[in-house]
């Protein structure tokens, strides 16, 4: 016989259990195994007044963003629905069946209120990289640092050409939060600082994005999402957002290995990275005063491709300071360092002029010119380095990171940010790494570290 449904009748008492609801491997149940918030409400117990009307626990709000970013739920308003409805987000939550979920609006007001002052985003990240810490998943001697470009809430149809805006033009009292974030910003090198070249477009909106056509198809506004993460597991050990520039992102990279250094007390052995941080201040900056082996391809534009003479054919003694030249000459130079931050050695004339190499030297010039970087000595330990085994183990573990920016945009869904600025970029960033590393210490954790070996040795 064909059952149905009794609806003569509504129950009168119900009896409900909020725990056996939520189903025992529910990936909240894990997460809440390893994430601790005890230690919220002393942090923030400065920034609210001891009388008045109770605010919105903030344990509270900053679970509920937790859940936001892991499960991609990009919107609040979306979050706040998600929250109402489903068992399982309640009960990470701490909220009972009939407690009541708080207004989209407050998220908004705590973000850039009490928990900006408090900087409690940041270190609910820290408290989260510690804990992936004590669980074995940092193994401290080796990182790879990348960024990724996503795109700001900004087009090209509300943006002024970069020549036309000006910051004279800009009421810091009537701007828009965006603006005002960027304006104190002006002088920080991964921000106002970062480059002086005047970009294409600028989005009134959102000065602090930058326009960029690096990805080799239709330009956009965008920020970088900067990643240092530890290759033994993958642990995102820190994250910054910049301008989608290079030199600000090689600046965020320094920052983060220094502010790693302070906050955790790691200090790599080794760093693995793509050519866009082989630059020579960097790689000197690396190797003499961090100690730290680079595995980064060199950026080197002295090849020459017309069939004369390279750099690199000409033998340099560090001792005498001087370069020998295929023909044996000596090549001087006067100690001068030019604006472009390198030494000129010069050939004589007169020995270039009866030499008989000179149509395969400097065809074209009275006399041949070679010019070295003054940080080519690090260039050059970067360049022995990239012969070793170490070196192409390395550049395998540095897809991790890779693998880290494709979860994000695929999985996490953060193709495009929903908020604005400077801050607006580091908030969501921040969160969506928190989110990344709570996944992947609860996974290891409940199954126990994979057995995974890095055989990279400086």
């Amino acid at each position: 016989m064909m059952g149905r449904v009794s609806q003569d009748q509504g129950q009168l008492f119900y009896s409900f259990n909020l725990e056996e609801a939520v189903p025992a491997d529910h990936q909240v149940r894990e997460i809440a195994r390893v994430f601790d918030l005890s230690w919220v409400r002393s942090e923030l117990a400065p920034y609210y007044s001891s009388t008045g009307r109770p605010s919105i626990d903030p344990v509270l709000i900053i679970r509920m963003l937790i859940v936001g970013y892991v499960f991609a739920i990009r919107s609040e308003r979306a979050l706040c629905r998600e929250v109402q409805v489903n068992l399982a987000y309640r009960w990470f939550c701490g909220l009972g069946i009939e407690d009541k979920i708080p207004d989209h609006s407050a998220f908004t007001r705590a973000r850039n209120e009490r928990f900006r002052n408090g900087d409690i985003f940041r270190r609910v990240f820290e408290r989260v990289v510690a804990s992936c810490i004590a669980a074995g998943l940092v193994g401290g001697k080796g990182v790879a640092v990348d960024a990724s470009l996503i795109a700001a809430d900004a087009n090209k149809c509300g943006s002024t050409p970069g020549h036309e805006w000006s910051l004279d033009s800009v009421d810091p009292e009537t701007a828009q939060r965006a603006v005002r974030d960027y304006l104190a910003k002006l002088d920080d090198p991964a921000w106002g600082a970062a480059s002086d070249v005047v970009p294409k477009f600028v989005a009134p909106a959102d000065p602090a994005a930058q326009w960029t056509g690096a990805l080799r198809n239709a330009a956009f506004f965008a920020y970088a999402d900067n990643y240092l993460i530890d290759v033994d597991h993958g642990i995102i050990l820190d994250v910054e957002a910049t301008r989608a520039i290079r030199q600000a992102e090689v600046g965020a990279s320094q920052t983060m290995i220094e502010r790693t250094e302070a906050c955790f007390g790691i200090t790599p052995d080794w760093i693995v990275a793509d050519t866009a941080y082989g630059a020579a201040p960097n790689l000197a900056w690396l190797i003499e005063e961090k100690e730290i082996a680079p595995f980064i391809p060199v950026i080197d534009k002295s090849k020459r491709e017309d069939g004369t003479f390279s750099r690199e054919d000409f033998i340099y003694d560090d001792v005498r300071d001087i370069y020998t030249c295929p023909a044996g000459k000596t090549l001087r130079t006067t100690g001068t360092v030019s604006s472009d931050n390198a030494l000129r050695y010069t050939a004589s004339v007169r020995e270039c002029r009866a030499c008989a190499l000179k149509p395969k030297c400097c065809p074209k010039m009275p006399s041949r010119k070679v010019v070295r970087d003054v940080n080519e000595a690090a260039r050059d330990i970067a360049r022995e380095l990239a012969k070793t085994r170490a070196y192409e183990l390395a550049r395998r573990v540095r897809k991790k990171v890779e693998m880290l920016f494709a979860h994000l945009k695929r999985i996490r869904r953060l193709i495009r940010l929903r908020l604005r600025g400077p801050n607006g970029a580091q908030f969501e960033f921040t969160f969506a790494a928190i989110a990344q590393n709570l996944r992947r210490l609860a996974k290891l954790t409940a199954r126990g570290p994979p057995e995974e070996a890095v055989a990279c040795v400086a």
